[in-house]
């Protein structure tokens, strides 16, 4: 069975050790090196090519922020699970920006920090449960979709006209002037920034409008 290669960044040696002991106890994984700063994580995983690095997001000389911005430029196979006691979303955020897979909170228990490990060398996604609830309320706050400009009426319209219906036949179903439909239309193409009905289309089929 092909181990799990894990190096671990941290600038805290007892905690570095404490992880290093739960991960090579299991055997489907080992630790292959260890890293104390953010600049030497760099190094050690360009040169190990780990296939996780437990990265620490808040460390000397280089943040793992950064750290993990370049280990995704100089070992793309090399998948970050980032580490930290901050509940933050900003810190979750950022470094997953920067190319984490996961984000894990240092009180988490052992269970936890194995789960996360696997999951990201198979090249999944890792939440900690503790930090899911800022991280959606963040999501909603900075994440903004062009349909959110559109009035309940106009993605009504929008609708409409994807599944090609004609002004005329929207205007019988919704009760309206054929120039209101049209207006609505006409708005509708302005805020998203689309020229045509195939544009149109495009668009619903993206935002799951229609199928």
């Amino acid at each position: 069975m092909k181990k799990i290669r894990v190096l671990l960044a941290d600038d805290h040696t007892l905690v570095r050790r404490g992880f290093g002991m739960i991960i090579t106890s299991q055997a489907d994984m080992e630790v292959v090196g260890e890293a104390h700063n953010g600049r030497e994580a760099v190094e050690l995983a360009e040169k190990l090519q780990p296939d996780v690095v437990v990265m620490d997001v808040s460390m000397p000389e280089l943040n793992g922020i950064e750290g993990t911005r370049r280990i995704g430029d100089c070992c793309p196979r090399t998948r970050v699970l980032a580490l930290s006691m901050h509940r933050d979303a900003m810190y979750v955020r950022e470094i997953l920006r920067a190319g984490a897979k996961g984000y894990l909170v240092k009180d988490a228990d052992d269970d936890a920090l194995l789960d996360a490990v696997r999951a990201v060398a198979r090249g999944d996604g890792y939440l900690s449960p503790a930090v899911s609830d800022a991280v959606l309320s963040d999501y909603r706050k900075h994440v903004t979709n062009p349909i959110d400009t559109l009035t309940s009426r106009e993605r009504e319209v929008l609708q409409m006209i994807a599944e090609g219906k004609t002004n005329k036949e929207i205007a019988n179903v919704l009760s309206l002037s054929v120039y209101t439909v049209e207006a609505h239309r006409g708005k509708i193409m302005e805020k998203l920034n689309l020229h045509s009905t195939g544009d149109i289309v495009r668009f619903a089929i993206r935002n799951g409008l229609i199928t």
